[in-house]
This record gives structure tokens, C-alpha cells and sequence, in this order.
């Protein structure tokens, strides 16, 4: 195994824990439960890279990588923030997920990529969570809150008809109610860095009523597993 590298810029120009400060939708008798640590956000272009159009997968997981770099324990060899789009692509090769043609790609990727992506380079199972679009209310509900509660991890959402990724990092509401919300992540974002204020004013970065979502498409969550993993902050 490889570990992936960040290069041609630094990550310290990258915004950390832009949900910050944003106030949770009223959700009679549920509270919110969101991603417990520091995590990074990326985004189209974020790195010099111009992936708008098929990026989107790419830098969900490079979110999550980051969180699992800040938050856990990981096995020698594997403390790297976050892999760049070309090592997850000869990743892939590598376990025999894709053909060679697809390093150096615009090929996107999803859920099920997400996961090899994260155990290649982290060791970290994941859950793939397969929710019928009509189900939203209840399954993703609770999905979600078992997973933020258990493992405190943000999570890569993306669907059928609705292919657009998406990071989750939190949920308010009860199953089975119209009213409930995710705590959304759009890695859509292209050019300079915001500042955090800016990223929730223009919806970057958002709680999203369910019912805003394709309910004719089917949803995939990619649930990172950190049970047997300590986490460094709590």
C-alpha cells in the first residue's frame, strides 16, 4: 500500500469546520447530532486543480480522509490528510476497481470507490448504507443518527437520479418526519477560498430540509467504521 500526498499548495489555506456557528433547524422534540472533530473542507479546485464537473467524489472522500487524519489513531504509514485525485485513481487500479486507463481520468467516482479509497489508504472500513428514495425520512434518519452518535465521522452521501456528491455532517429531526434536515457540505465550490461566513451565506454549507431532495432517486451513504479505532479527540 501507498500513502496519497497533497501537493502544489498548502493546507493551511484550507477552511477547517465550516459548519461552525450555524444554528440547527427547530425539529419539535429532536435535537441535532453532528460530526464530533476537526475535519477540512475540499472543494472543486481547491488544490489548483480544475475538476469541476466529474470532481465532486474525489473531494467528499478527501473530507472525510481529513477527519480521520485529525480525529484517529491510524496505523503507522497512514498519516497523510487527505490522498490527491491522481492517488486515489492508481489506487483504484492498483485493487483492480478500474481499468489503467482510468488514472488520469475525468472519470468521478462514488460511494462504493469511497470506501476502497478510505481502506487503502486509512484502513478504515466502511458501511455502504443503500436508502430507496421514498424511504428518506426514516432510513436516512436514522442511518445517520446511530452513525454521528457511534462514530462522529462525516459521511459521503450521492444517489441515482441525484448524482451529485455530497458530505453530511449531521442530521436534525425524527424519523419519519417531513421536517427533518441535513447538515450539508457542497464540495461544488470552485476558486479561492472563502472565509467560513461567506461559505454559509451562499449555501455551501447548509442545513437541508429532506424533502428539498430527488425523492425518485435512490441514496447511497458511505459510513465510515472507526468502532475499534481511538479517536484522539472526544
Amino acid at each position: 500500500m501507498q500513502t496519497g500526498t497533497l501537493t502544489g499548495f498548502s493546507a493551511k489555506s484550507l477552511l477547517t469546520n465550516v459548519h461552525r456557528g450555524l444554528q440547527a433547524p427547530s425539529a419539535p422534540g429532536a435535537n441535532a447530532v453532528t460530526v464530533n472533530g476537526d475535519y477540512v473542507y475540499f472543494h472543486y479546485g481547491c488544490d489548483g486543480l480544475d475538476d469541476r464537473g466529474w470532481g465532486c467524489g474525489y473531494r467528499t472522500v478527501q473530507t472525510l480522509a481529513s477527519w480521520l487524519f485529525h480525529n484517529c489513531d491510524l496505523p503507522k504509514g497512514r498519516h497523510t490528510l487527505a490522498p490527491s485525485l491522481p492517488d486515489m485513481q492508481r489506487a483504484l487500479v492498483s485493487l483492480g476497481d478500474k481499468p489503467e486507463l482510468f488514472s488520469g481520468s475525468r472519470d468521478w467516482i462514488g460511494t462504493v470507490e469511497a470506501a476502497l479509497v478510505l481502506d487503502y489508504f486509512y484502513d478504515v472500513p466502511c458501511k455502504i448504507a443503500h436508502v430507496r428514495g421514498g424511504d428518506l425520512e426514516r432510513a436516512v434518519v436514522e442511518e445517520l443518527r446511530g452513525h454521528f452518535e457511534r462514530h462522529g465521522s462525516p459521511v459521503m452521501m450521492g444517489g441515482g437520479a441525484d448524482n451529485s456528491s455530497k458530505g453530511v455532517l449531521g442530521v436534525c429531526g425524527t424519523a419519519g418526519h417531513d421536517d427533518s434536515s441535513l447538515l450539508i457540505v457542497d464540495p461544488h465550490c470552485y476558486g479561492l477560498q472563502r472565509d467560513r461566513p461567506e461559505l454559509q451565506r451562499q449555501g455551501w454549507v447548509s442545513w437541508t430540509r429532506l424533502s428539498s431532495l430527488d425523492h425518485s432517486s435512490f441514496y447511497n451513504l458511505c459510513l465510515p467504521q472507526t468502532g475499534n479505532i481511538r479517536h484522539t479527540l472526544k
